[in-house]
C-alpha cells in the first residue's frame, strides 16, 4: 500500500492510501499513480505539479487508517504527522519504508480512477533490506474517508 500526498502553488495539502501504483517504465523512469476521482486527494493533485508516493512498512496501520479512513474534507491529516516539502511541494512524510516524488507528466482516464504518470525528480535514501511493507490485507477491515 502507498500513500500519495499532493499540494498546490497555494498550499493546499492532501493525501490518501493508494493501492494502484507502479513503476512503468525504465527509460525514461517513470512511476504510476492511480487516484480515485471521488476523493478530496485527487482534486488537489489536479492543480499539483508534483505528487509524492510513500511506501509504507507493515507496522505503520496508523498512518494507512489516517490517509485511508479519513478525508480532506475535514481533517488536516498533516497536522498529525511529521512531514516536509518536497520538489514542487509535495509533502513528503518523515516515516516511511521509501518514497518518491513525481513530476507530473500525464493524466489518464481510467474510470473511476485516473492514473498520474509520474518523473521521478526525488527520492529517498535506500533502506533496509527486508522490511515488511503494508499490503491490501493488513488494511482490508479500515472503512474509506471516501467511497472508493
Amino acid at each position: 500500500m502507498y500513500v500519495v500526498t499532493a499540494a498546490t502553488a497555494d498550499g493546499e495539502r492532501a493525501g490518501c492510501l493508494v493501492g494502484f501504483a507502479s513503476p512503468c517504465s525504465i527509460h525514461p523512469p517513470r512511476f504510476m499513480a492511480w487516484l480515485s476521482t471521488a476523493n478530496h486527494t485527487y482534486r488537489v493533485a489536479c492543480r499539483a505539479s508534483h505528487l509524492a508516493v510513500h511506501v509504507l512498512r507493515d507496522d505503520q496501520k496508523e498512518t494507512a487508517a489516517l490517509f485511508g479512513g479519513r478525508t480532506g474534507d475535514d481533517t488536516d491529516k498533516f497536522a498529525r504527522v511529521d512531514w516536509r516539502p518536497g520538489e514542487g511541494g509535495a509533502p513528503v512524510l518523515a516515516d516511511c519504508r521509501a518514497w518518491l516524488v513525481g513530476e507530473v507528466r500525464e493524466r489518464v482516464g481510467g474510470g473511476d480512477h485516473v492514473g498520474f504518470l509520474l518523473a521521478p525528480v526525488e527520492q529517498s535514501p535506500p533502506g533496509p533490506s527486508g522490511t515488511p511493507l503494508l499490503h491490501l490485507g493488513d488494511v482490508t477491515a479500515l472503512r474509506p474517508g471516501h467511497p472508493a
